[in-house]
């Protein structure tokens, strides 16, 4: 979910009749002014003990806290400083050893060469935040725990092959695959170890105490929490790796984001993470004295998801008709000031895989009538369609307090209302809409920013995948609850195979079948603008992974 601008003439205005200044009006919003950010010099070497805070300001709050449940990229954020995984991922996408002390590859023997024997050193120098050390037990309970019936895994993609889980010494581990699983590598660098001195002595780890007070291997230890306000992290001092090299992580919640904007506009926060800073506050926040503004690449697109078990939207027609109806570019230009990229893709452009001959949506009222029209949908008294007693009636929910997404929906639902289609707003605060309303499919429709691969890897089978579906009994994240059996099949083959030009094409059909059906709605790539107080050294934006607070513990203030 992403926020950013860019001038734009008023030959992108939308036929719907908004200007840029009536959208601007629909929140309050759009400041212009100011001076440009100052440039930095090279920076100066760390504090030798942690010294100081930063304050991250959210849109979203953090609510879950077990990291292999499920979870919105706040909460990742959250986890990438309490806890570690085996490996991670750098902003090329080169996986980097955290606990393990190397990665296993073919060539140093910790994976044969047929994918299916893995063997793992780790470190023998890491502790737990209560001082307990850390073994290869923890990783075989990890691991476990997953695959676990009952427990609610946020995904058990790849880990359900994993077979004969040996400890072979206090640092070492090895199994076997039932098949090979080439995104595992990547997963991995997503499955963040848990300690198994705590959780195997809970009850229902669902329930455990320590899924509200975590103890994790990673720079920072808990701190405290206010539950609708924030979150404290303090310096684990035992840390194994590079830093902390700050006292606390204040992650601050404040659902509004003009209100976020104008608290790091002010000093308060120091640094405005996922969400950022909205489109029409960019120009003036490039100028603000003493911040640096960053506009990074992101991993997400931006759409709208229809619960494909709703009596109008699983008409392949009238998703059809809808996207014919969305002007993309005026939506791009005129709120988002054009610094997001029109997409058909929900693979980031940046990705191998990525599939750039998809067919090109293009802005058609008419078209969208003659496929209403066709497809046996007529206008009843009121001007909104039918069919078979069905109104083409629906609802897009997205996150409360967004202004700019609010005016993306005024301007779906008056074109929209064009072609006879009449669109509500249901919007909730994140902690509620991205919950079970989102994960077990109660919703109609909602606008939202996903990432669709499996870490930096394209496998994108837990979200579209028949088996995914939450609300059908499956694990994973088809909360749209599609099913298509050559999809499956194509997922399959993409994720056997270990030639990339192989998984490349099963991929692009992946995507075309995607596409085609319409499973959703592409809207755009977004460039989420971040802000940064300046003196503040170590952000450093990562297209890999789901908030750009993955690395804090390496953080500092120049003074």
């Amino acid at each position: 979910m992403s926020r950013n601008h860019s001038p734009i003439s008023a030959a992108h205005a939308p036929s719907s009749g908004f200007s840029r200044r009536s959208l601007l009006a629909l929140s309050g919003a759009g400041l212009l002014a100011g001076r440009t950010a100052r440039a930095q010099g090279a920076a100066p070497p760390p504090p030798a003990a942690p010294r100081g805070q930063v304050v991250v300001g959210l849109s979203q709050e953090p609510t879950v806290f077990n990291p292999l449940m499920a979870s919105i990229e706040v909460d990742q954020g959250v986890w990438w400083n309490l806890f570690n995984p085996l490996w991670g991922v750098d902003p090329e996408g080169n996986l980097t050893p955290q606990l393990a002390r190397e990665v296993p590859s073919v060539e140093n023997g910790g994976v044969s060469e047929d994918g299916l024997a893995w063997k793992i050193v780790l470190r023998d120098d890491v502790v737990w935040h209560d001082g307990t050390p850390f073994t290869a037990e923890d990783v075989k309970y990890t691991l476990e725990l997953i695959n676990t019936p009952g427990f609610r895994a946020r995904t058990r993609q790849g880990h359900e092959l994993v077979r004969e889980i040996t400890v072979t010494g206090p640092h070492e581990i090895t199994w076997r695959m039932e098949k090979a699983y080439a995104p595992y590598l990547s997963l991995l660098a997503w499955t963040f170890i848990v300690p198994q001195h705590i959780l195997a002595k809970a009850d229902d780890p669902n329930t455990a105490p320590f899924n509200n007070a975590p103890v994790g291997t990673g720079p920072f230890r808990w701190g405290e929490r206010v539950p609708g306000d924030h979150l404290t992290l303090v310096a684990n001092e035992k840390y194994f790796g590079t830093g902390p090299y700050l006292e606390r992580v204040v992650f601050k919640y404040i659902p509004d984001l003009t209100a976020l904007y104008t608290q790091f506009r002010t000093g308060q926060i120091d640094h405005t993470s996922i969400q950022g800073i909205l489109a029409n506050y960019y120009a003036e926040a490039k100028k603000i004295r003493g911040v640096r503004i960053s506009v990074n690449a992101s991993p997400q697109v931006e759409a709208i998801a229809p619960n494909l078990a709703h009596p109008a939207l699983g008409d392949k027609a009238v998703r059809q008709a809808l996207y014919a109806a969305i002007n993309k570019q005026a939506i791009i230009d005129i709120i988002y000031y054009g610094l997001p990229k029109p997409t058909e893709s929900f693979f980031p452009k940046e990705s191998w895989a990525y599939n750039p001959d998809l067919p090109k949506q293009s802005y058609d009222p008419a078209q969208a009538n003659k496929i209403l029209d066709e497809a046996g949908w007529k206008r009843g008294g009121r001007g909104i369609r039918e069919k078979n007693g069905v109104p083409l009636e629906f609802a897009v929910s997205t996150t409360a307090g967004n202004p700019l997404r609010e005016q993306v929906q005024q301007v779906l639902m008056q074109d929209w209302q064009g072609i006879g289609a009449a669109m509500k707003i249901n919007n909730m605060p994140a902690a509620v809409i991205w919950g079970e309303f989102y994960t077990q499919s109660k919703f109609q429709s909602v606008l939202v920013s996903s990432t669709y691969m499996t870490g930096n890897d394209p496998d994108c089978s837990i979200r579209f995948a028949s088996w995914a579906t939450p609300a059908k009994g499956g694990s994973g994240s088809n909360y749209y609850q599609y099913a298509n059996s050559e999809l499956d099949r194509l997922l399959a083959t993409g994720v056997t195979s270990f030639n990339r030009e192989a998984r490349k094409d099963a991929y692009r059909e992946v995507q075309q079948i995607i596409r085609d059906d319409l499973v959703l709605l592409p809207i755009y790539q977004p460039a989420p603008v971040e802000g940064i107080k300046e003196g503040l050294i170590g952000y450093q934006p990562n297209v890999n992974v789901s908030s750009n607070c993955w690395n804090i513990g390496s953080w500092y203030w120049a003074s």
